[in-house]
């Protein structure tokens, strides 16, 4: 079993923040499409309201807010892909790399739509499918971000760094 907490060299925690980044944006990409091939035409229930698919698209930031500013949030997702690239070239410990991959894979699966799916630069709308009833609708490259996240929360609060 391999330790969480075990230290790779910067080769290895590269490829190994890259695999997974490349693993999410293309799950995320290949969900999209397929939301907005099979459920435009309205939700499908999974389990009565509790859980729904349904396509929406987003053309601002979380929670419909800036709607309008997708340039703007487009630029600002350019620069922390950047930022967490540098970020993973100054890590080693296995479980702080997977997460920044996870990040990383999700801020690209949006940065994806807001490139690719608009008629402008940066102006595309980020494509949400899962409607769970207590949040608002996301998709899988939000879900990779927040367990990315929480992960580098759990790791810097309740996991010993032996490097």
């Amino acid at each position: 079993m391999v330790s969480l907490t075990k230290h790779l060299d910067s080769r290895r925690a590269f490829r190994v923040a890259a695999v997974t980044g490349l693993v999410v944006l293309v799950i995320d990409q290949i969900t999209k499409n397929w939301a907005r091939d099979h459920f435009q035409d309205g939700p499908y229930s999974v389990i009565g309201d509790w859980l729904q698919v349904r396509y929406a698209e987003n053309p601002g930031a979380a929670f419909s807010s800036f709607t309008g500013s997708g340039p703007l949030i487009g630029v600002i997702a350019i620069g922390v892909v950047v930022f967490l690239g540098y970020l993973v070239a100054r890590t080693s410990r296995l479980i702080d790399v997977v997460a920044l991959g996870l990040i990383l894979g999700g801020a690209l699966g949006n940065l994806t739509d807001r490139v690719f799916r608009g008629e402008g630069v940066l102006d595309g709308a980020v494509v949400d499918w899962i409607d769970w009833w207590f949040i608002p609708t996301f998709n899988i490259a939000d879900a990779a971000l927040n367990v990315g996240v929480a992960a580098l929360l759990i790791a810097a609060l309740f996991l010993p760094d032996h490097g």
